[in-house]
């Protein structure tokens, strides 16, 4: 057995920071759209905002090679082409199914149903990608999912099967699909992610806002509208990617749901829109469910079989320890091979930790 370097730990918990940060920014697109969605149609806000997703984090790679920053990060390759792929195309279609859901639904109930996409992510996760998650993680996932369905509630009389209903849990599903989707490229330059999925999907659902005649051309509010793009989509999902690499798809996804509270938080300071006991009963739910993810303690003994691929990686984390000609200490990428290891350690499901469990 080989003992495994505690400061994996450390990492795990600014994963969950970098998780819970990525709420945020993504906490604010929803007050701030509600504002813009006065001059912009649906259509083209969604367009937008991965299009500022998408032009910003290009802009700051493109500054990064101007500066000749060091790049220590892999680059996706024609073999994660299939999960590219379907990254952009389910984020073209879940928009879509939604607004479809909307017109034969009400917005509550579609609220409501939206929150399925934690449930879908975690299941999609657990029985397509073989994800592992623990009772405890379970319990957390449960609490947090009821606490998002508690918050969208506005009248209970809201919830009503129908047609529209079916397209709303679609678009979840589709959504699940590509938390996971883009979880395995994780490893991969979360940069180089936001660009290809921000201008990926943007200019799908930019040709579709053609197509369905929903392109305004009110300069002011589409510049802000890509300022959002940036901030709330760009940013939140380069750090929602990085929690990813450590935390897997069903944990992110968790700590995520954080950003409708943060949403309402932010239209209570600026748009002066009231707290309900609805929400405060809630926020108490999802703090309890925060505590049982936060506290989830995975370790047990486990292989690693011999493997080859390229990543951002350091040599004192008890999993890189192959050799170079020339020392290299700190961060770095590079193909490299792991071999065959057993050892002990608490761990999450990452891509280093896809074995299965009897019991999980």
């Amino acid at each position: 057995m080989e003992p495994f370097n505690k400061s994996n730990h450390n990492l795990q918990y600014m994963s969950i920071g970098y998780a819970i940060l990525a709420a945020l920014l993504y906490g604010i697109s929803a007050p701030v759209s509600k504002l813009l969605l006065v001059k912009l149609s649906p259509t083209m806000m969604a367009a937008l905002l991965y299009l500022g997703a998408g032009l910003g984090m290009l802009f700051i790679n493109i500054l990064k090679r101007i500066r000749r920053v060091e790049q220590n990060e892999a680059k996706m390759t024609k073999k994660e082409m299939s999960y590219i792929i379907g990254m952009i195309l389910l984020d073209i279609a879940a928009p879509i199914f939604l607004m479809i859901g909307l017109l034969s639904s009400t917005s509550g109930n579609a609220s409501l149903l939206n929150n399925f996409e934690i449930v879908a992510t975690s299941l999609i996760a657990l029985f397509i990608f073989k994800e592992a998650i623990g009772k405890r993680m379970w319990t957390a996932i449960t609490f947090i999912t009821l606490s998002s369905m508690i918050l969208s509630f506005s009248d209970i009389t809201s919830l009503k099967f129908s047609i529209g209903s079916i397209f709303v849990l679609l678009a979840c599903i589709s959504w699940g699909l590509e938390n996971n989707c883009t979880r395995m490229l994780s490893l991969k330059d979360p940069l180089q992610i936001v660009v290809v999925k921000g201008l990926g999907s943007g200019f799908g659902a930019l040709i579709i806002a053609f197509a369905i005649k929903a392109v305004t051309f009110d300069f002011l509010y589409v510049i802000m509208a890509l300022l959002l793009g940036f901030v709330a989509y760009g940013m939140s999902i380069y750090f929602y990617i990085t929690a990813q690499r450590t935390l897997g798809a069903a944990r992110t996804s968790a700590y995520y749901a954080a950003a409708p509270f943060i949403g309402v938080l932010v239209s209570w300071v600026f748009l002066r829109e009231p707290i309900t006991i609805n929400f405060l009963i809630a926020l108490g739910i999802m703090l309890l469910g925060t505590y049982y993810a936060v506290t989830e303690d995975h370790g047990h003994s486990h292989a690693h079989a011999v493997e080859a691929h390229e990543h951002k990686h350091r040599h004192d984390d008890g999993h890189h320890d192959h050799v170079h000609d020339t020392p290299i200490i700190g961060e770095h990428s590079h193909e490299h091979q792991h071999e065959a290891m057993i050892h002990t350690h608490a761990h999450t499901p990452d891509l280093h930790h896809r074995h299965t469990h009897t019991h999980a």
